[in-house]
């Protein structure tokens, strides 16, 4: 069938309203009845603009379109369509007449009626098709029981607007909204699809007491931290409900979609804008690539393939050492994007001669290098695998990209590499320095991201608190004063893919971390969320400074320097010096006694190209 039955009834009440249409317009342009002279100019009116009218619908879509969820941009093709339509049909009219002047006796439309028939039109065919809209926003709304929770939403904007459809489309199942709270003072007093604003912020606590509401939303997606902190406070105090709606975007692809309501987790405390990115840079040295990402199993490289895949690269090779969380990684790419062709092998980055086999084999044109050993306290005690993985391994990829003259090698660094006083800490900018002295005498463009703690990742601190109050506690802090910069997972991954797009060879990315934040309000925070009071319920215990650890870590030596880059979000240190003579006698003794190495050798090792390297605090206790 050329129409499908659907069309055709809407093509059958569409005639039937053009036909009104074009009587209404004749009849109010004379107010006694049409006269006789224009019964002529009526009939073709009617009949042209029929034809007219449904050709040009058909043409504008106006047939295909779910009308229960019109908006302005339907409204528009409404009247783009019938503002065509008409002026067809007055043409049609006009020629018609013109070119039988000798047989018709009088045919001409008059201009009123013309006036009269477009806004005929558009109130008709416009009001036929928002009517679904109208009946599904309104007309069944008081016969759907739902839930008899009341829900109060906090941002009486887009995302307020989202939230509060969100609930309707669960057929009010999850709570009915009563009202907005929303601090812009003109909102005051009026209305949002029909739900009040019933006052701002320090509104909050009258407005659930006198509404006996039972659960707050937060539907602020560019909200600081601070005010997501300050509500979640004030209504802990309220025993409602929260929950939050964290954003209307997608970062990486720019698809605007709803995120579930959820939840408030602790990420959404740090209050971080959103991360741009620029797509066309970005897929300009990605797609169509053959891509290596080592580690990438891990929190940080998983996320940077499933980033990357999004960005059609010809082929993904993911290297990892564990064979569980690679095959993990592998199943969800290959769900999500089934289009690309990937490739898993599992390898130690400290076997040179598989590195070099895997290079040889795939020829990569970006690389991005996330394996590493990255915890402090056991890299302490480890020292000798830490300088294995993290320089040895670090050298053995690089000079494989080298040789097969990858376009761009990235290596993920960390702010513990700054002043290091942790072996971790000095193994990763001693990583650093490989890929800046292989990037003088390379063609591939060698860069180092360097930032700081992730939200999240395997071994960090909010999964092994969450731990701890699962347990009832205590939750343990090692100091007072102790303060970390944070990232989320997709946040610190979209930043790095960036820096590689920026990369020009040599340089030591640094990422804007925001604020630093205090660990024992990060564990205060993460009790609270949890439905405990801090030191009432869950008891935090200070255990001291671990091995290695710093009050606090920097993003910057004082001799670096940094200077910004197009990207706000994204800074450049200034290159030190590098002795490579230095460097390549360190990696020598590292392979030829790696595993037979004390710690006090690890220490003078590392000493030799990071002079001030524990030389106030050579004694350190690691039975912890």
């Amino acid at each position: 069938m050329l129409f499908r039955k659907r069309t055709l009834i809407l093509m059958l009440i569409d005639a039937l309203l053009i036909n009104l249409a074009a009587f209404g317009s004749f009849y109010l342009r004379f107010d006694e009845g049409i006269p006789l002279d224009y019964y002529q100019t009526y009939y073709h009116t009617a009949i042209g603009g029929t034809i007219l009218y449904l050709a040009v619908f058909y043409v504008f879509g106006l047939y295909n379109r779910l009308w229960q969820y019109a908006s302005t941009g339907e409204l528009l093709s409404i009247v783009y369509a019938v503002s065509v339509g008409t002026g067809g049909t007055v043409a049609a009219v006009y020629f018609y007449g013109l070119s039988n002047a000798d047989t018709l006796s009088y045919i001409r439309m008059p201009h009123t009626a013309a006036v009269l028939l477009w806004l005929a039109m558009v109130f008709l065919i416009g009001g036929s098709r928002f009517i679904w809209r109208i009946l599904q926003e309104n007309a069944f709304d008081r016969h759907v029981p739902g839930s008899q929770k009341q829900v109060l939403i906090v941002g009486a904007g887009d995302a307020g607007v989202l939230a509060a459809r969100e609930l309707k489309n669960r057929n009010y199942r999850d709570g009915r909204p009563i009202g907005f709270i929303d601090d812009n003072h003109s909102k005051q007093k009026l209305q949002l699809l029909g739900i009040p604003v019933l006052g701002t912020r320090l509104d909050i606590a009258r407005v659930v007491k006198g509404h006996n509401v039972d659960e707050v939303i937060i539907a602020m997606p560019s909200a600081s931290g601070e005010a997501v902190r300050e509500i979640v406070q004030i209504c802990e105090k309220l025993g409602v409900i929260l929950k939050i709606m964290p954003g209307v975007y997608d970062i990486i692809s720019g698809d605007m979609n709803v995120k579930p309501i959820r939840q408030v987790q602790v990420e959404d405390l740090l209050g971080r804008d959103p991360v741009s990115v620029d797509l066309e840079e970005v897929a300009g040295y990605v797609a169509g690539e053959t891509v290596i990402i080592t580690g990438a199993g891990g929190s940080i490289g998983s996320e940077i393939c499933r980033q990357i895949a999004r960005f059609n690269p010809g082929r993904l090779v993911l290297l990892g050492h564990g064979e569980n969380t690679i095959f993990d990684i592998e199943q969800e790419l290959r769900s999500e994007h089934p289009g690309i062709d990937y490739i898993t092998e599992i390898l130690d980055v400290k076997d040179r001669e598989k590195v070099f086999l895997i290079f040889e084999r795939y020829k990569p044109g970006v690389v991005f290098h996330a394996a590493a050993h990255k915890h402090v306290p056991l890299m302490e005690r480890n020292p000798e695998e830490a300088l294995k993985n993290n320089v040895v391994g670090t050298q053995n990829l690089a000079e494989a990209a080298d040789e097969v003259k990858v376009k761009t090698f990235v290596s993920i660094s960390t702010d513990k590499a700054v002043n290091p006083t942790s072996v971790m800490g000095a193994t990763k900018r001693t990583s650093e320095m490989i890929i800046q002295s292989l990037d003088l005498r390379s063609q591939t463009k060698f860069v180092a991201v360097r930032f700081g703690n992730v939200l999240g990742s395997r071994g960090s601190v909010i999964p092994t608190f969450k731990r701890q109050i699962a347990q009832g506690g205590p939750v343990t802090v090692t100091h007072p004063d102790m303060v970390r910069y944070f990232m989320t997972i997709p946040e610190a991954a979209q930043l790095v893919i960036q820096a590689g797009a920026m990369a020009r060879g040599g340089e030591i990315f640094i990422l804007d971390m925001g604020k630093p934040v205090k660990i024992v309000d990060l564990a205060k925070d993460l009790i609270r969320l949890s439905g405990f009071e801090p030191d009432v319920d869950i008891k935090i215990q200070f255990t001291g400074i671990r091995p290695g650890e710093k009050l606090f870590e920097e993003l910057l030596t004082a001799e670096e320097g940094v200077t910004s880059t197009k990207h706000s979000r994204i800074f450049v240190a200034k290159p030190n010096n590098i002795d490579v003579k230095l460097l390549e006698e360190l990696t020598h003794i590292i392979r030829e006694r790696g595993s037979f190495l004390t710690r006090d050798e690890v220490i003078k090792l590392l000493q030799t190209v990071i002079p001030a390297f524990r030389k106030k605090t050579e004694k350190v206790v690691v039975n912890q």
